[in-house]
């Protein structure tokens, strides 16, 4: 699966104690984060990341081109909700695009762990068969 780690300033933190609590789920997986984030997940944990551009640089946006090009399988976004970011449009487009695609969007790390709960116990085989389809079709 591709996942998405994105996180807001004040949300860094928390999103690298995260991602070390699912290490071992996780090198399975694809990982791909906008610029800082990735930096402080490979920093802190052994797990290999593609990284985009900084979010208000347009990494927000290089992973909304992913989910249209259905090349994400699930974003965890943690945001800050108190505190205004310049680069709001491109947050609300990649949302919105979760929602078109339909894929599954985190945006607190209660919501995260039920992603990656879900992905352990292979919930999420139905986006290989939406791929599937889309290959045979494309």
């Amino acid at each position: 699966m591709n996942i998405a780690f994105i996180a807001h300033d004040k949300k860094k933190e928390d999103i690298v104690q995260f991602v070390t609590a699912y290490e071992e789920l996780l090198q399975e997986h694809d990982l791909y984060t906008t610029g800082t984030t990735g930096t402080r997940i490979m920093d802190a944990t052994s797990l290999k990341v593609h990284r985009f551009q900084s979010g208000p640089l347009g990494g927000d946006q290089q992973i909304g081109a992913r989910i249209a090009e259905n090349k994400m399988d699930c974003v965890i976004f943690f945001k800050d909700p108190l505190t205004a970011q310049p680069h709001e449009p491109d947050i609300t487009a990649l949302i919105r695009l979760c929602d078109v695609y339909s894929i599954p969007l985190a945006t607190n790390m209660a919501t995260a762990e039920i992603l990656l709960r879900g992905l352990q116990r292979g919930d999420f085989q139905w986006r290989e068969v939406v791929k599937s389809k889309e290959n045979k079709e494309g």
